[in-house]
């Protein structure tokens, strides 16, 4: 059921904001005083400037994370700026801690367009400058809200040049849910992910990292539209990043493209499939239908086109089932990447929080969970395929797997203690 809430609502809510710094050692004496700025303070420093890896054991580094945006991409609103953002990057900072324990601030970036301007297209080069210059505070960058093409570059740079992992959850997050689900899907359906053909309509900064993510995770057969149609191995005016996953096809458009797919992944736009379009696809299909806040298809359309068949249904919204939700994600990728001190959040880190994701919802829910959404049975099916976000197991689970493959792979020191990071997780927040 949806939850119903006013403009005024949402305005006191925000007033004020919804972040603010808290002490994490008391000020309550002389003596605290010299340990907290000079003379002790000094000492720190020069320990520092000497030994600069205990800048991460000396200050709030190490459980420190930077919510970095430029405005230009702000939820399904678009360019408005980077001040319009801030209630966004607040937001972000919020389930950052309430989930995950992850002490976040918002950085909104100004002047980082073309031209040095505040409006029009991001200009990648002042952005990482940007990052680059605050990030010696931070032991994580999670980038927010930036248009794509830009998006990738800035990344792509930013995770290359720094030694903390940098994260941009607008083309990451909604893939690690994604993949999730769809490992469930074929859990569910008795097929392996190599044999799953999967449709994707959506080529901006998250269908093409569910794309990357899909394949990642085993998936062979995947077609990929955008606003022309197939990205076929034809067209002549494919970016880099849409080529990498052009296929050779007859198929010209989306309608085609879903005749006998067993998977179809929306980030496009609202009312872009119709009930004949999933008849069309194959026996037990899949329809995640991700656009917000409208769907691609309504779930009501799918349950009339489908009666009588067994189907997967996914959205975007919290009222329905099977809710694609990227606080599912980036705070337990951070918690287990800061937890090991990783370098990165690579590939086998994503794939690690969407295999335990899956796992997860193949558990019996807790009681308290449950009684969360009375409406919903919360038991592994077509219903469920996603765990919900108040599950509170996320933290050590999810977490916990992101660590283990950060050593693993090699992005996290090797000589990690592991079964301490283990044991600090399922202690809880």
């Amino acid at each position: 059921m949806a939850v119903q809430i006013t403009k005024e609502e949402v305005f006191a809510f925000h007033d004020g904001g919804k972040v603010r710094v808290a002490l994490s050692k008391p000020l309550a004496t002389q003596k605290d005083l010299c340990l907290a700025y000079t003379p002790g303070v000094a000492q720190a420093v020069k320990e520092i400037a000497t030994k600069p890896e205990t800048v991460f054991d000396l200050t709030s580094k190490r459980n420190l994370v930077a919510v970095v945006s430029d405005g230009t991409a702000i939820l399904g609103l678009g360019d408005l700026g980077a001040a319009a953002s801030i209630p966004v990057m607040e937001g972000k900072a919020a389930l950052f801690k309430s989930f995950a324990g992850v002490d976040a601030w918002p950085v909104p970036l100004a002047h980082c367009r073309k031209d040095g301007k505040d409006t029009g297209k991001t200009d990648p080069q002042r952005v990482i400058e940007a990052v680059r210059a605050i990030a010696p505070m931070y032991g994580g960058i999670n980038l927010e809200d930036i248009a794509a093409p830009a998006c990738f570059e800035i990344e792509r740079v930013l995770d290359e040049e720094l030694d903390i992992p940098v994260f941009h959850d607008d083309q990451w997050g909604t893939a690690v849910i994604t993949v999730a689900g769809l490992i469930n899907y074929a859990h569910l359906t008795g097929r392996a992910l190599a044999d799953v053909r999967v449709v994707i309509n959506g080529a901006g900064a998250a269908g093409i990292r569910i794309a990357d993510m899909c394949k990642a995770a085993g998936v062979r057969d995947l077609m990929m539209c955008d606003s022309k149609g197939v990205i076929h191995a034809d067209r002549t005016d494919l970016t880099e990043h849409k080529r990498r996953h052009a296929v050779a096809t007859e198929c010209r458009t989306l309608k085609e493209a879903l005749v006998g797919a067993h998977v179809f992944i929306g980030v496009s736009a609202a009312g872009v499939l119709t009930g004949e379009d999933v008849k069309a696809m194959a026996d037990f299909p899949a329809i995640f239908a991700m656009a917000n806040p409208d769907p691609e298809i309504e779930p009501a359309v799918v349950a009339e086109a489908l009666a009588g068949r067994p189907y997967v249904m996914a959205t975007g919204r919290s009222d329905h089932p099977n809710q694609i939700n990227n606080v599912l994600g980036f705070p337990f990728l951070f918690r287990g990447a800061l937890d090991v001190r990783a370098r990165t959040i690579n590939t086998e880190m994503k794939v690690a929080a969407s295999n335990a994701l899956a796992l997860l919802a193949r558990e019996p829910v807790p009681a308290d969970v449950q009684a969360l959404y009375p409406e919903e049975n919360l038991t592994f099916g077509p219903q469920y395929i996603i765990p919900k976000a108040f599950d509170r197991r996320l933290y050590a689970v999810v977490s916990y797997a992101v660590a283990e493959a950060a050593v693993r792979s090699g992005a996290a020191p090797a000589e990690t203690d592991l079964a301490t990071v283990k044991q600090r997780l399922e202690a809880g927040l």
